[in-house]
């Protein structure tokens, strides 16, 4: 496959078409730092939320609330290969508000849910909305506005991604321990939708390539032999398989993390140890995101997935301090956003403009299918050995691993 520096495949803008593409790309970045604040809010650091408060009070099993949260994630996986082909054809306006409002709607099932089968059907339902809204569907949206500021938009935005996660999911716990699961989640999601929905439609009314002429990608020649012609290019497999195998280890120990601290932090322990986690991925992404373009982001990929291993190892050795538990926390969460974020970056640099979305959406499905495993394999992990010692050993293993795949990937000379 053709490479590129980030920029090869469209035409070079000039200074005018840049100072547009500033005015008119900044909203979008703000609705879609937004959007991913409810979205990982509700879709991914929630369901650590969902796990405990169900096994809690339904008494179902850590493997079968699991299950669920892997349903969702696979039927998500699938959802996303269509997301970037909805968003060309529909446009960004509808697939984003369609997908915030379905979202709310899976949530709201899956927290009112009191059979496994309703747990599973709400499940299906929130991974259609989490594929249109989640990195997937942000960064082929920035692609329509931005070019040349296209890879510090997207890490802007997808720094909801982390506030999610200290805004969210913290006030899921707090809210679901006072007044139940049901009310902090109707809560929350009537809150998403009365402040993401207008925003989201008055942002994206215009259409960049016809209100300002900002880049030729839309008149770029498809990539040769399709989503096909990518998923047989090597290099295409030395990201999509390194950030599948850690974002796995990242989503199982997140979905377990409110379960494996409740019972050795308490529950505000456990709301400041995720929020912690959070706030480290916001602080970790913004110092990264100064300095990214002047380095290997392979090589960085690589220190990121070790320094997850290290916390996660951290964790595991000793348990019972809670000390230790805030700085594994805090360190893992260092990294958190960076692993969200990195693949974007790599496929900028490496792979042309006219491919961008493609090989995004491919990528990230790539990487949902194989992470959706997880949760249900650390609950059944948990419930076989009665502990989460050995989950984390996996989820530091699956790091390592995934540290050597990123790292052949390496061209020599390229900064």
């Amino acid at each position: 496959m053709k490479t590129s520096d980030g920029i090869s495949g469209v035409a070079a803008l000039s200074g005018e078409e840049a100072d547009s593409e500033f005015r008119l790309g900044w909203p979008v970045v703000l609705a879609c730092f937004c959007m991913a604040v409810f979205s990982w809010g509700f879709g991914f650091y929630g369901q650590a939320v969902y796990l405990a408060e169900l096994q809690a009070t339904r008494g179902w099993s850590a493997s079968l609330v699991a299950s669920a949260t892997t349903i969702y994630y696979l039927f998500g996986a699938f959802c996303l290969t269509a997301v970037h082909g909805a968003i060309e054809r529909f446009g960004a306006r509808l697939v984003l508000a369609a997908g915030t409002v379905v979202l709310g709607v899976g949530a709201i099932a899956i927290s009112r849910a009191v059979a496994p089968w309703q747990l599973y059907a709400g499940s299906l339902v929130m991974g259609v909305g989490w594929a249109c809204t989640s990195s997937t569907a942000i960064a082929t949206t920035l692609a329509l506005w931005f070019d040349r500021r296209r890879g510090l938009a997207i890490s802007l935005a997808l720094n909801g991604a982390s506030a999610g996660g200290f805004t969210v999911a913290p006030a899921l716990v707090f809210l679901s321990r006072r007044h139940g699961l049901e009310t902090a989640v109707a809560a929350l999601a009537a809150a998403m939708l009365l402040v993401l929905v207008p925003l989201i439609l008055m942002v994206t009314r215009s259409q960049p390539g016809a209100a300002a002429n900002l880049s030729s990608r839309r008149d770029a020649p498809p990539q040769p032999g399709g989503s096909s012609a990518v998923l047989r290019d090597p290099r295409f497999w030395t990201v999509a398989a390194p950030f599948a195998l850690a974002v796995a280890a990242q989503v199982g120990f997140i979905v377990h993390q409110v379960s494996f601290l409740l019972p050795r932090l308490g529950v505000d322990g456990t709301g400041l140890a995720v929020a912690c986690t959070s706030g480290a991925a916001v602080l970790g992404r913004l110092a990264l995101g100064l300095v990214i373009d002047r380095l290997d982001q392979r090589r960085v990929s690589a220190a990121t997935f070790a320094s997850q291993a290290a916390a996660l190892l951290l964790m595991m050795a000793l348990p019972d301090v809670s000390g230790i538990l805030y700085l594994g926390s805090i360190a893992f969460g260092l990294s958190v956003g960076n692993v969200i974020t990195l693949p974007a970056l790599i496929v900028q640099r490496e792979f042309s403009a006219a491919a961008f979305g493609m090989v995004i959406g491919l990528s990230t499905a790539v990487g949902q299918f194989a992470y959706a495993f997880a949760p249900a394999a650390l609950g059944i992990i948990h419930d076989v050995v009665g502990g989460y010692g050995p989950a984390l050993g996996l989820c530091a293993a699956l790091d390592g691993l995934a540290a050597l795949i990123v790292l052949r990937g390496r061209r020599p000379g390229r900064p």
